[in-house]
């Protein structure tokens, strides 16, 4: 990396390219912290985590007990082990807290004074973060999967809604009500998503194998409907058309820059596909396992070349390439099944939420190769590189803008 740093000085290399590697490099090393713990506060499962997008400081979860907890993840110790302190929680005490399991949680994209929880009792709430009681609350004919606010919207305040009805439902942060369904998906809704490129785009992900994805502005129906086999019907039989998946479709995430939607489903399979077009990439996975009857929260990195995925699966979390599909290493630390994780971005650090009640840290180390490496492009004056996967090591070291 100094060699890295040396010829972006000299004016040989991009600084992008630098940020890249590194950023790369840093996904690439990521273990499990000894010194890091994590308040447990939760008395059952975690199903969900969130982290804000303003500060990158505090994360919410939310759990199988209805229970939800605000973490600083600020060390202001000046100590390599520390905890991160639980700063509030919505506990059983309170009268406000929700009665069943708490299925997502969400900080408002541009504030960290407000943050939205939905929940198995039909409840969506949102919070202010200073009294911790319901500014507002929308309640439901059947349970929430899951609920979504766009990251970029300015020109609306909408929450999509997954339930288990199978119109979604698109409910406005400014009036307080519920003001549009979509129909179009034939069981419960399990996941929805928001583009991050596009601030009316809409994907949604149901129990009937189907991906949906919606304009808002348009009451005609959905833009797509994707299709597994991208419109090869020798391939598809008659009751798998337009199906993404040969199972519940639980999963939903964007990339970062919003040009791929990656899906899970209960058929053990992960897919990639092109958000613009909905076209199957075809990347090939593997076998994913996917035991969930709900809503699967996996992750995306975000700054690496190439990027990765990060997907529950049993008690790990495993990691893969996302445009090659090759599985890089298994995260193993749960002692039951993980349910959610998040990616910090800034730091390249992920955090993951199971079963076991435990949130647990994985941040970047530096292995003695990387240091190896380092002092012997700072002796030779080469632009160095750290050793990595080999696998990766060819995409890593040609690093394109």
């Amino acid at each position: 990396m100094l060699g890295f740093l040396a010829a972006r000085q000299a004016g040989v290399d991009d600084p992008l390219r630098l940020r890249r590697a590194e950023s790369t490099r840093r996904v690439l090393g990521l273990q499990l912290n000894p010194d890091r713990d994590v308040d447990r506060i939760h008395g059952n499962g975690i199903n969900t985590i969130d982290i804000d997008s303003i500060e990158g400081r505090y994360m919410l979860s939310g759990g199988a007990d209805g229970v939800i907890v605000v973490y600083d993840l600020e060390n202001f110790s000046g100590k390599p082990q520390y905890t991160c302190k639980a700063v509030c929680t919505v506990g059983r005490s309170s009268r406000h807290v929700h009665k069943f399991s708490v299925e997502t949680v969400q900080w408002y994209p541009y504030d960290t004074g407000m943050f939205v929880s939905s929940s198995f009792d039909k409840t969506m709430k949102v919070w202010d973060t200073e009294t911790l009681k319901p500014a507002e609350v929308f309640e439901f004919e059947g349970n929430v999967y899951s609920h979504h606010l766009s990251p970029i919207a300015r020109k609306h305040s909408l929450i999509a809604v997954g339930t288990k009805n199978p119109k979604i439902q698109l409910c406005d942060l400014k009036s307080g009500s519920r003001i549009h369904v979509l129909q179009g998906h034939r069981a419960e809704v399990l996941s929805v998503r928001w583009s991050p490129r596009y601030e009316h785009i809409l994907a949604t992900a149901s129990a009937d194998s189907k991906v949906k994805v919606w304009d808002v502005r348009r009451a005609s129906g959905s833009l797509l409907t994707l299709d597994r086999h991208n419109g090869d019907k020798s391939k598809a039989s008659s009751e798998a058309v337009n199906t993404a998946h040969n199972g519940r479709v639980n999963g939903l995430c964007f990339t970062g820059d919003g040009l791929y939607l990656l899906t899970t489903g209960t058929d053990d399979r992960m897919r990639l596909w092109n958000s613009a077009t909905g076209e199957n990439t075809l990347v090939n996975y593997g076998k994913v396992c996917n035991e969930s009857r709900k809503r699967l929260q996996f992750t995306v990195s975000r700054g690496c070349s190439p990027e990765f995925v990060f997907v529950p699966c049993g008690s790990s979390v495993a990691v893969y390439a996302l445009h090659t599909g090759e599985l890089v290493t298994m995260l193993r630390g749960h002692y039951n099944n993980v349910d959610c994780c998040e990616f910090h971005p800034d730091y390249q650090e992920l955090y993951s939420g199971g079963k076991d009640c435990n949130i647990l840290a994985w941040v970047p180390v530096l292995r003695a190769s990387d240091v190896e490496e380092e002092s012997n492009s700072t002796n030779t004056g080469a632009v160095g590189q750290s050793s990595v996967n080999p696998a990766f090591q060819d995409a890593w070291s040609s690093d394109e803008d």
